[in-house]
């Protein structure tokens, strides 16, 4: 299905699942759809590398994101863009300073999700206050990451990708890409489940390894990702399988890309991470009038 055609097909139903996370003990109400702004501390990513990587910097557009609606805020120390610097654990760690800290004192009410797949980032990142922990790697790049969460009683973002580091942006070509995910999906969570981590929300994966016809697949079938076990996270902002076909420019899909994000709001996702807040922001809300 060409891009063209997804954002024209019609959704004709609502699905709505209800959903609760506990974040540090506060149980935080998934019934209505959250926003996720994306604060990148990098110099390299592809569409905003570079403006966030100061304290200063960051505090402005984290007020930013929650002044325009943002209930979570989604911290990244490294890119993941395909041919990003790569960082150890020790970088990000120095690359994130303060920050969290800094965040929860000007932020309180606001949750700060931390993207990485190490360890010890996690751990560094529950003792400056963290309240979420955002993986891309569903435990693979870091066989002590399923632990460390484990021990922080955090909520877990568990993202489909490919099995390694090297490979997470190798296409890969599947016979049926739900059915992938979903069996994915199980054998993670179960791994989880096992480790006493309760409170899972689940990432398609869209942009890593995936091709464009099978990422407008996944648009189509996002309620049957895991059959509504867990809440569902839908990360679509700024990626190529959008702006590529359409021949335009990253920032220049905003109208497509929030009308992809009613199809997986109307199909039960319950997050949004994004760049641009205030036009989910709007999305959402129409989407929760009609």
């Amino acid at each position: 299905m060409s891009a063209n055609n997804l954002l024209l097909s019609p959704m004709n139903t609502t699905i709505q699942n209800f959903y609760s996370i506990n974040c540090n003990g506060r149980l935080v109400d998934l019934s209505v759809p959250n926003i996720m702004g994306i604060l990148n501390l990098t110099p390299d990513s592809f569409s905003d590398g570079g403006k966030f990587n100061n304290e200063k910097s960051a505090l402005k557009h984290a007020e930013k994101l929650i002044s325009e609606g943002a209930s979570i805020i989604d911290i990244g120390p490294q890119s993941t863009r395909p041919n990003a610097e790569f960082l150890t654990s020790e970088e990000e760690i120095k690359r994130l300073g303060n920050i969290i800290s800094l965040l929860k004192k000007e932020f309180p009410e606001t949750l700060i999700s931390l993207d990485t797949f190490y360890a010890a980032t996690v751990k560094f990142g529950f003792n400056e206050g963290i309240d979420i922990v955002n993986d891309i790697s569903g435990g693979q790049f870091d066989e002590k990451m399923f632990d460390a969460v484990a021990e922080t009683k955090l909520p877990y973002i568990l993202m489909h990708v490919n099995s390694s580091y090297e490979k997470m942006h190798e296409k890969v070509s599947f016979e049926d890409i739900t059915l992938s995910v979903n069996q994915y999906f199980s054998k993670k969570t179960d791994e989880l489940l096992k480790k006493g981590i309760k409170d899972i929300i689940l990432d398609p994966g869209f942009g890593f390894g995936k091709t464009v016809e099978d990422q407008m697949k996944m648009i189509d079938e996002v309620e049957f990702f895991d059959f509504g076990n867990f809440p569902l996270l839908i990360g679509i902002s700024r990626k190529s399988f959008i702006y590529k076909p359409l021949g335009k420019s990253v920032l220049d899909i905003n109208q497509e890309t929030q009308k992809l994000h009613m199809k997986v709001l109307q199909q039960g996702a319950k997050i949004l991470r994004v760049h641009d807040v205030a036009e989910a922001k709007k999305t959402i809300d129409d989407y929760l009038i009609n």
